[in-house]
C-alpha cells in the first residue's frame, strides 16, 4: 500500500458525526493487528493500546477523530426536494452547487433560487442554509420518500489528488490524523501508549470528552487539522499557519489553553530533532483538546495539527511534506513526554 493509499481509503469513507461506521471498519482492521488491547466503547470510540519496550513515566493519550462535517436531510417538500441542516461548522458560501452523496448511495446537488430571479438586495450575498435544498430529482415527495428520509446522512461528493505535492480531498480533517495514529501504532512507540479515534468532535467534541474520561491519562496530544489561510487576498499576519512550513503548535484556542511546558517542549524537540514546525499565530478554532484537557483532575494536553486549506469544504488541501513532518514531530514529542515525570 502506497503512502497516501490508507488516506485515501479513510477520506472516501463517508462518516458524518455520528455516523462514523465506514471509518471505525476501516481503522479496526489496519490496528487490531498490531494493538496489544482495542475497546469500543458505547458512542463509538475506539480505545486502543498498544505497549512499548518501556513503561511510561507519564500516561499519554494520543486522539484524533473519526467524524467530518457534512449535512442531515431534515424534511422533504412536496415537489420532492430535500430540506437539510449541517452537521458541524460549515461555510454556507461553499454548498451552492456541490454535488453530495445521501446514504452512500443517492446522488445530489445542492440547489438554490436561480439567479434571474433574485431579488437585487439578494444578489452578491451568500445564501442563507436556510433558502438551500437538495435536489436528487425526484418530481415528488411521495417519489423522493421511496430512496430518502429524515435523518439520512449528507456528505460532499469530492476528489482524492495527490498532484504538486499536496493531497486534496474531503474530510482531511481528520482523516489525517487517524491516518498519522495508525502509521505510528505500526511502527511503534518507546513506550506504552493509548491511541484513540474519537466520534462526533464537530458537534461538540462528545466522543473525546468520555474518552478521555475513560482512560484517565496524565498527558495527551490532539492530532488535528487546523485553518491555513495563506491564499490570495489575505496579509500574511492574518494567515494563522502555512500549508508546506510544517506541523502546528497551539499556545491557545477558543476551548483551550493548552500546556505551555508541553508547547515549548515539542519545539525543542522539533528543534533537536531537525523537523519543521510552526506556532498557530491567532487565537482560534478549538479541537478535541478542549474535552481532554478538562477532564477529571485535568490533563496536561498539547496539540499537533496539519494546516490545512479550505477545512469544512468539499475539497481541503493539505502538503504531503506537512504529513511526514508531523509523524515525526509526533513520535518525538510522544517519547519525550512519556520519558518525563507529569509534575
Amino acid at each position: 500500500m502506497g503512502r497516501f493509499e490508507l488516506l485515501r481509503e479513510l477520506c472516501g469513507a463517508h462518516g458524518i458525526s455520528g455516523r462514523e461506521d465506514a471509518v471505525r471498519k476501516i481503522i479496526l482492521r489496519e490496528i487490531e493487528p498490531v494493538a496489544d488491547s482495542v475497546e469500543l466503547t458505547p458512542l463509538g470510540n475506539i480505545i486502543a493500546v498498544k505497549k512499548g519496550l518501556k513503561r511510561p513515566k507519564t500516561s499519554l493519550m494520543l486522539d484524533a477523530h473519526m467524524d467530518e462535517v457534512g449535512l442531515i436531510v431534515t424534511d422533504i417538500t412536496d415537489g420532492g426536494l430535500l430540506k437539510f441542516a449541517s452537521v458541524g461548522g460549515i461555510d454556507r458560501r461553499v454548498l451552492p452547487g456541490k454535488t453530495v452523496w445521501i446514504e452512500e448511495k443517492i446522488p445530489g446537488v445542492v440547489g438554490a433560487k436561480p439567479i434571474h430571479l433574485l431579488e437585487e438586495d439578494e444578489k452578491g450575498k451568500s445564501v442563507p442554509m436556510k433558502d438551500l435544498y437538495l435536489d436528487i430529482g425526484a418530481g415528488s415527495r411521495a417519489e423522493a420518500q421511496q430512496c430518502v428520509r429524515p435523518g439520512d446522512a449528507v456528505v460532499f461528493d469530492s476528489v482524492f489528488d495527490l498532484s504538486h505535492g499536496m493531497v486534496k480531498s474531503k474530510a482531511l480533517d481528520d482523516r489525517a490524523g487517524c491516518a498519522l495514529l495508525i502509521e505510528l501504532m505500526k511502527d511503534g512507540l518507546p513506550y506504552d501508549t493509548t491511541f484513540v479515534f474519537s466520534v462526533q468532535e464537530e458537534v461538540g467534541l462528545n466522543g473525546a470528552k468520555t474518552a478521555a474520561f475513560a482512560v484517565n491519562p496524565q498527558a495527551a496530544i490532539a492530532v488535528e487539522c487546523t485553518t491555513a489561510a495563506d491564499v490570495a487576498g489575505v496579509d500574511r499576519e492574518k494567515d494563522v499557519c502555512c500549508v508546506g512550513e510544517g506541523p502546528v503548535l497551539s499556545f491557545m484556542d477558543r476551548r483551550t489553553v493548552y500546556d505551555r511546558k508541553y508547547y515549548n517542549l515539542a519545539f525543542e524537540a522539533a528543534k533537536s530533532a531537525k523537523i519543521k514546525c510552526q506556532p498557530k499565530r491567532a487565537v482560534a478554532g478549538g479541537n478535541n483538546a478542549g474535552a481532554i484537557f478538562s477532564s477529571r483532575s485535568g490533563v496536561r494536553t498539547a496539540a499537533v495539527s496539519l494546516p490545512c486549506r479550505y477545512l469544512h469544504s468539499p475539497v481541503g488541501v493539505i502538503s504531503q511534506d506537512d504529513y511526514a513532518e508531523a509523524k515525526k514531530l509526533l513520535a518525538v514529542l510522544a517519547e519525550r513526554i512519556a520519558e518525563t515525570d507529569s509534575v
